[in-house]
């Protein structure tokens, strides 16, 4: 099977994500890129995660063409290709509408930096993008939704915060590879619970500290990091 590796890794990708609950029915998506060969891997629009198999995963080139597949791909798309061109460090893309991440886009809030579980995997707040104006909604609006994201970060590494909140819509994730972006679609929804009932409990403004984020975002990231093993992940 053609491009047997990437669909591999975006199946499994999108499986891991279904059964992490992030996604119900046939919502969300997964996608993958092989920059050297100018292709994208993704799930295939309303296809059951439970029954998907690697020849449902469809494979376009960059500009949105099907390459191979028989099936009609996500219909976000286009949304993954813009942030594929804007975040030339990002190897996947995935999206969900989780719980509480789309509980905050809905309400067109970024998530504030309130403690060190933020910290260790987003380093400042999650941003929020502006609404879609309606001639963007009208006119291309799967790829504007790109567009605004890629906005909304300016010249910020996207790696160094791996997610945004689409105003009005829901997240979007992304990771060096599909396994690291479902990853980090998991760390965003717990980030985003804790922070939804840390607002609950307290009207006032809470984050924390400068200081406290980067001691707690480099000592997991950084170029010196002491968490975990050399050679493993997360």
């Amino acid at each position: 099977m053609k491009y047997s590796d990437l669909r591999k890794s975006v199946l499994d990708a999108n499986v891991e994500l279904y059964e992490s609950g992030l996604v119900i029915s046939t919502f969300g998506n997964v996608s993958g890129v092989d920059r050297e060969r100018g292709i994208v891997a993704i799930k295939p629009s309303g296809v059951s995660y439970k029954s998907m198999t690697t020849g449902d995963i469809v494979v376009t080139d960059m500009d949105g063409n099907i390459v191979d597949g028989q099936l009609r791909p996500s219909s976000d798309l286009d949304t993954h290709l813009e942030l594929y061109r804007s975040f030339k460090s990002i190897g996947a893309v995935v999206h969900t509408h989780s719980f509480y991440a789309t509980a905050w886009a809905q309400s067109g809030c970024g998530i504030p930096v309130m403690g060190t579980t933020h910290a260790d995997y987003f380093n400042g707040t999650i941003p929020v993008t502006r609404q879609l104006t309606d001639d963007e909604i009208r006119a291309d609006y799967v790829r504007n939704t790109g567009r605004v994201i890629a906005e909304a970060f300016g010249n910020k590494d996207p790696l160094s915060i791996p997610a945004t909140l689409v105003n009005d819509h829901g997240p979007f994730c992304w990771g060096r590879d599909a396994a690291d972006a479902v990853h980090n679609a998991e760390m965003l929804e717990a980030v985003a619970r804790i922070a939804f009932h840390s607002r609950q409990l307290s009207q006032e403004t809470l984050e924390i500290s400068s200081a406290l984020l980067e001691r707690h975002f480099q000592r997991k990231h950084g170029q010196s990091a002491t968490y975990g093993q050399s050679g493993r992940s997360r």
